[in-house]
């Protein structure tokens, strides 16, 4: 606390998703779509989903005990708890209330933090709340603790193959392998109704989806533009892709982090940047005279730059994309799902490396800003990282619904939907020990949660060091 916290971002992650999902290829066949619709068309290989014993809150609490647990926290060091989340639960009582009883138990009250909402945005703006109060004057030496949770689902129709489900929990505080460099973001905010959900008595959204492409473009663009001019501002140089390593998008479906990469190669271009070389300007000159809106709606521009930006989208984009692909959209925990991937992806060769990270959330919000990947003490280390995440065992150990069984469990989870007085069927047979689960929501709408048994039980206080005299790892 003597001197200013230095490389403050993400020390730990976990990721959870549900064990249950769905492949697209499958879902084509059963919805009498074209073949390749959802496998090529949105480059999407499975969805996974929430049964009726999960949900966000669920899933937000296994993640946080997991990585608790698995790095040796003590819950009274968590100082900070911020949720990201746009799946709405209760319009006044907090996911991040729910998630207090595995601190509570320990004797932490004295956490601060909320619920952030806006569409997919409200993961990132927990992690900047949590950064910046590390960051602080405020800040009283304990972690940061960011969870990310969603359940995505749609109406039957053309949108329900863009859904998903996870969670997400990451540790923040100082001397971070995956650190920010502060001074490289670009923000976009504005007033749009692209993708809502006004109606409270429905989880479903409302959904423009030609306008909510080009929403999340133009704000890449805007956003791109103002972290170049910083970065040329700071450096002294002019910016281009190839001054970043790696890109990670926030993933509502593949196909739309192919165009998004694209684009940034066609700004690229525009600005008559080093990434470009004269094949491609070759290919994308006839493009150069349109307007900004011509732009967003050019199918050749899209195919043209997608040609052209593909050998450097295989290197810098490709390796995020497993979970995204595999899981579907995650809403809030999409963005870090990505990043997950490409920890998973590149793990032993990532030091030194700066990640552009695009998050975007309709309405809208959207942020690109940087991290650069250092080289961690253990526990808080990226191998370590991408041990404790063991994402090809979490996505080899799934079981897949066949879409009869998928349209039925959405009908029984519309169904329940703001409901009431209901116990659930309590089946855990697919989950893995450790795991949350809804029991019941009572005649005042509680909602109550049990925790599958682990082959040694132990108490949660036990598990998180509280009763044994171990303080955990500390700042």
């Amino acid at each position: 606390m003597a001197s200013h916290p230095k490389n403050v971002g993400i020390l730990a992650m976990d990721i959870y998703f549900p064990p249950t999902c769905v492949r697209q290829e499958a879902l084509e066949a059963h919805d009498g779509a074209s073949k390749g619709k959802y496998t090529i068309g949105l480059g999407q290989d499975c969805l996974a989903f929430c049964t009726e014993v999960e949900d966000v809150i669920s899933m937000s609490l296994t993640a946080v005990r997991s990585l608790l647990e698995k790095y040796q926290i003590n819950p009274t060091q968590i100082g900070r708890l911020e949720v990201g989340s746009e799946t709405v639960i209760d319009k006044s009582k907090s996911i991040k209330t729910f998630l207090m009883q595995i601190f509570e138990e320990c004797g932490n009250t004295d956490i601060e933090g909320v619920d952030s909402t806006n569409a997919c945005y409200g993961g990132t703006a927990a992690l900047f709340n949590c950064v910046n109060w590390v960051e602080s004057s405020s800040w009283d030496g304990r972690y940061g603790l960011v969870v990310c949770t969603d359940s995505a689902v749609y109406a039957e129709g053309p949108a329900r193959p863009t859904g998903g489900a996870a969670a997400i929990a990451m540790l923040i505080g100082p001397d971070a392998p995956i650190a920010f460099e502060a001074k490289f973001r670009g923000s976009h905010m504005s007033h749009v109704y692209d993708f809502y959900k006004p109606d409270l008595a429905s989880e479903y959204p409302v959904v423009d989806g030609k306008l909510s492409q080009t929403c999340y473009l133009m704000a890449l663009d805007s956003c791109y533009k103002r972290l170049c001019e910083k970065f040329e501002k700071l450096e002294r140089k002019q910016f281009s892709m190839l001054d970043a390593d790696y890109f990670v998008f926030h993933s509502p479906y593949n196909k739309l982090v192919q165009k998004s990469f694209a684009r940034l190669y066609f700004n690229d271009f525009l600005r008559n940047a080093s990434s470009v070389d004269e094949v491609a300007k070759e290919k994308l000159a006839p493009f150069s005279a349109l307007s900004d809106d011509e732009s967003y709606q050019s199918r050749d521009l899209e195919k043209a730059s997608q040609q052209v930006a593909k050998q450097l989208y295989d290197l810098k984009v490709q390796p995020s994309t497993l979970i995204p692909k595999q899981v579907g959209n995650m809403y809030t925990a999409s963005l870090y799902a990505a990043l997950a991937s490409l920890l998973h992806d590149k793990n032993n060769s990532l030091e030194g490396k700066r990640v552009i990270m695009f998050s975007y959330g309709s309405g809208l919000t959207a942020t690109l800003f940087s991290f650069k990947i250092r080289d961690g003490q253990h526990p808080f280390s990226v191998s370590n990282i991408v041990k404790v995440m063991d994402v090809s065992q979490k996505l080899k150990s799934r079981h897949e619904f066949p879409p009869e069984k998928f349209v039925d469990t959405m009908k029984l989870m519309e169904h329940r939907y703001g409901a009431k007085d209901f116990v659930t069927s309590k089946d855990v047979s697919l989950l893995l020990p450790g795991t949350y689960y809804l029991t019941e929501v009572d005649s005042m709408y509680r909602r109550f949660y049990a925790k599958k048994a682990n082959s040694t039980a132990a108490s949660t206080c036990e598990n998180l060091f509280c009763d044994l005299g171990l303080s955990g790892n500390k700042i």
